[in-house]
């Protein structure tokens, strides 16, 4: 796999200082990217902080209107400028823990039922202790494969994946049409269905590591499980048949236990206000056709999404 080619796409929005950490250790890797492609909103401060990628060897920077950055499109548009027989899909925050990062990511294509293979997200020192569980609980030590047997078994955990590190056999995303234009959250579980579905798998590669992680108030997990119920809201096709809430229920269960094993039982109450918040913004998007729409933007992670609803 050291012999195949990959490019690695980066949607670049309000970056700060770990775009530079991420495409320093890019530059790094064992296994090199053949190119590095950074898609950036045409804004003058984010001109200005990714104009000075542009000596670096193999990256192109390709500017988007701001109007037209979103989840599925920008990443399509990436991808359209590849002609690698890999993509590696990663956000800007995402900082490789080591110079192994590709070189891992692209060993479980060997098997060629594998059609996508994301990374191990690990927290970051400011992050939470809920927060660190929580990526030990979603990203664990051992590797894994899904398929369409796992369904059962697995639930929507079959279609997890995130794109803050998650590579692409090119020639399977090209089959499925690339990622959807029309959605808040999720394009990267929504594509992992169809994927599951043509009867291609998924991989976890346990050694592809990244720092990535983000410390929520609890008005901002309210609103990102907002989205994230929307979404699965506006593709029942896939989401209305999977178990989903009980994952959610065992997260916040093994959350509790782990925090009385560490002797931190006084952050139980954090970990209880947390899951609600989650909790009443997954059920409120849930129900989000319902509602007015002024209301919907303002409980919306992502309001300019509905600007164009």
């Amino acid at each position: 796999m050291l012999n195949k080619s990959i490019d690695v796409i980066i949607p670049v929005y309000k970056p700060d200082e770990k775009l530079d950490k991420l495409i320093e250790r890019l530059q790094k890797q064992t296994k090199k990217p053949d190119h590095i492609i950074l898609m950036s909103t045409r804004d003058g401060r984010e001109e200005e902080r990714v104009r000075k990628f542009g000596n670096v060897p193999n990256l192109s920077i390709h500017h988007i209107e701001k109007a037209d950055f979103d989840h599925g499109g920008t990443r399509n548009l990436g991808a359209s400028l590849s002609l690698a027989e890999f993509v590696l899909f990663m956000t800007q925050d995402a900082v490789p823990t080591d110079v192994h990062l590709i070189e891992e990511i692209v060993k479980p294509f060997e098997n060629e039922e594998v059609a996508t293979v994301y990374g191990r997200q690990l927290a970051g020192k400011n992050a939470g202790e809920v927060e660190k569980y929580t990526r030990v609980f979603n990203y664990p030590e051992k590797d894994s494969v899904k398929s369409k047997k796992d369904l059962e078994r697995l639930g929507i955990k079959t279609y997890f994946c995130s794109n803050v590190c998650a590579a692409y056999r090119k020639s399977v995303y090209d089959e499925m049409g690339g990622f959807v234009l029309k959605t808040i959250f999720n394009e990267d579980m929504i594509m992992a269905s169809k994927i599951i579905g043509a009867g291609y798998s998924i991989s976890y590669a346990a050694n592809a590591k990244v720092i990535h992680s983000h410390k929520y108030t609890y008005w901002q997990q309210f609103t990102r499980n907002f989205d994230l119920a929307v979404s699965q809201v506006q593709y029942k096709e896939i989401f209305a048949g999977v178990k989903s809430e009980s994952e959610g229920i065992r997260l916040v269960k093994n959350s509790a236990k782990h925090l009385l094993t560490i002797g931190k039982w006084y952050m139980i109450p954090d970990l209880i206000l947390q899951s609600g918040f989650k909790f009443l913004g997954y059920k409120f998007g849930q129900n989000y056709e319902k509602l007015p729409g002024k209301l919907v933007k303002k409980l919306s992670m992502n309001p300019s999404y509905w600007d164009k609803e």
